[in-house]
Formats: structure tokens, C-alpha cells, sequence
């Protein structure tokens, strides 16, 4: 038997036979057991994490949600005077500001991963490219700084006024653009987080186009498509799984964003049909008022907000994994 060799083949006829060093193969399975040990403790561990997150949030919330019951998910009211608490408001603003982020942001985004991926001449690749992955390194608060002194003023001088004179008597969708353009508001919190948000959904669809085999556009391009077509029919289906989770994950980040959003939005528990009007979310509700909160009632209520983001995060992700799923078996299906 070879002294310190770990593996030694010799041939005997038509048969391999294998001399294993017995001390290095207990050795191995040592190792084996430890890593398997430590990668099960850390996938419990998150587990824990998460559960004792949700445990917490549940503890601290069950006073107001007591109380209130289901009333403090359906009324607008949110009023520490009288103790009289309602999450209808944040929710409406949490929701309806990131949709805006995502109408902007997924169109952008995807423009700009298409782009570096199939039309962007060499020379600019490179530095297009950083420059989407340092957007997504700003701090949150510069660009709630940003959007208050520079983007609020533009809004409300120049796009909230149009967007007033313009679409504020076309049927249907006029109401969301009436009243004052006050510069900060909903529209302009949508705004802000469909900046903040891009940068992650454009690197992200970038790397899923990079994964197309060369060899798929370059068919499409010998059978006499244009590269509009070989991007529609080729690159487009191809990474439609990575595109649904790309932009899973900047809704996630829309929906938890807190600082920037806090800056823009007004801070106003109300809901109002236009988008140029004042809000809130449950992110900047919890910011603004956590320190403040006096009172049992009132601290319960806010972790409460807390609680109904855990919820409404975790299902967004819940349904992006079934949705993620899906398209995959019909991806091995249609193979």
C-alpha cells in the first residue's frame, strides 16, 4: 500500500482496483460530518432568526390588534390623543408607492440591462456598468436628501403642473392627478424609491441576460432575425425566470425602504385619490413616531406597522418563489 497517497488505481485484467489510505478516508468522513453539522446550524439558525422575529413582532403587536381587532387594518385614523389607531393609511401608501416605483423602474431597468447586454458599444460597457452598481451603493438618506431640495422643486414647479393640466380631466385616471402640486407626496416618495430600486433590478437582469448561450442569438441571427427578434424570442424567454426574480427583489427593497421615503412623502395619515397629495407608509410612520410614542396603546400600534410589513414582505416573496416555480416547470416543460 503507497505510504502517504490517497489514491492508488491499478489495472488487473479488465478490473481497476483502488488502494484508499484507510486513515485519510476517516479523516474525509470527519470533515464530511462537521460541514454537513455546521451548513444544517446555520440553515436552522435562520430559521430561528425569522421565527423569533415573527414571535417578537406578534408579542408587541397583540395589545393594539386586540383592541382593535380587525378595525385597525380597515379605518383610516390614526390619532395618539384619543388612542384611536388605524393601519389603512400606511398600507395604502406602502403599496401604491411601490407600484410607482415599480412602473418606472422595471421598464428603466430592463432598457438598461438589454442595452450593456446586446447593444452597448465596448467602450462604454464597462462604465455604464459601475455606474449602476455604485447607484446602488448611495445611502438611502442622500437621496431622501436629494429628492427633498432638488427633485420636490422640479415636481412641483414643472411635472406635478402638467401632469395637473394635462391628464387632471381625462376619465378614469384624472382624479389621481388633481389638487396642488405640493412637490412632496406620493408620486414624488414613487419616484425616489424607482431610483433607488433600479440600480438592482438592472444588475440583476444583466447577469441573467449574460447567461444566454452565444450560441442561441447567433441562430437567430443565421436564420435572419433582427435583433429585436432575437432579443423578443430568444433572450427574452430564455431569462424570463431571472427577470421575475430581479424584479421580486426590488419590490422587497421598495416595500422596506424607510429614511428616503420619510423625507418625500409628507408623512400625512390619510389616503387621498390623488397622487400628488401627501401620505404615509408603514416604514416612515414607525421612523417618525417610534421615539415619540407614549403609551402602552400607542407603542403597540406601531409595532403592529411593523408586523403587518413583516406580513405583507414575506408574501410578496412567497408568491415570487410560487410564481419563480411555475415558470420553471413550464420552462422544462416546453424542453
Amino acid at each position: 500500500m503507497p505510504g502517504p497517497s490517497y489514491f492508488c488505481a491499478t489495472r488487473s485484467g479488465t478490473d481497476i482496483v483502488a488502494i484508499i489510505d484507510p486513515r485519510h478516508a476517516a479523516k474525509q468522513l470527519i470533515f464530511e460530518r462537521i460541514f454537513r453539522s455546521a451548513t444544517l446550524t446555520a440553515a436552522i439558525l435562520v430559521l430561528l432568526i425569522l421565527g423569533g422575529v415573527a414571535v417578537s413582532l406578534l408579542r408587541g403587536a397583540w395589545p393594539a390588534l386586540s383592541h382593535f381587532r380587525l378595525a385597525f387594518i380597515t379605518r383610516e385614523i390614526w390619532n395618539p390623543v384619543t388612542e384611536q389607531f388605524g393601519a389603512l393609511a400606511p398600507i395604502y401608501g406602502t403599496v401604491v408607492t411601490s407600484l410607482i416605483a415599480m412602473l418606472i423602474a422595471v421598464p428603466t431597468g430592463f432598457g438598461i440591462a438589454l442595452f450593456l447586454t446586446e447593444l452597448c458599444p465596448p467602450l462604454l460597457k464597462r462604465p455604464i456598468g459601475v455606474a449602476v452598481e455604485l447607484l446602488a451603493a448611495v445611502p438611502s438618506i442622500i437621496f431622501g436628501i436629494w429628492g427633498l431640495f432638488v427633485l420636490a422643486p422640479v415636481l412641483q414647479r414643472y411635472v406635478q403642473p402638467w401632469l395637473i393640466r394635462n391628464l387632471g380631466d381625462v376619465p378614469a385616471v384624472g382624479h389621481l392627478f388633481k389638487g396642488p402640486p405640493y412637490g412632496i407626496g406620493i408620486l414624488t416618495a414613487g419616484v425616489v424609491l424607482a431610483i433607488m430600486v433600479l440600480p438592482f433590478i438592472a444588475a440583476t437582469m444583466r447577469d441573467v441576460f449574460d447567461t444566454v448561450p452565444p450560441m442561441l442569438k447567433e441562430s437567430g441571427y443565421g436564420l435572419g432575425a433582427t435583433t429585436w427578434e432575437v432579443i423578443w424570442n430568444v433572450v427574452v424567454p430564455h431569462s424570463r425566470v431571472g427577470i421575475v426574480g430581479g424584479t421580486m427583489l426590488g419590490l422587497g427593497r421598495a416595500l422596506g425602504e424607510t429614511m428616503a421615503v420619510t423625507f418625500v412623502i409628507g408623512n400625512a395619515h390619510r389616503i387621498s385619490s390623488s397622487l400628488l397629495a401627501p401620505g404615509t407608509t408603514i416604514s416612515s410612520a414607525i421612523a417618525n413616531e417610534f421615539t415619540e410614542a407614549v403609551g402602552d396603546l400607542y407603542t403597540s400600534s406601531l409595532i403592529a406597522l411593523g408586523l403587518l410589513l413583516f406580513l405583507i414582505t414575506f408574501t410578496v416573496i412567497a408568491l415570487a418563489q410560487a410564481m419563480l416555480r411555475r415558470l420553471e416547470r413550464r420552462t422544462g416543460a416546453v424542453a
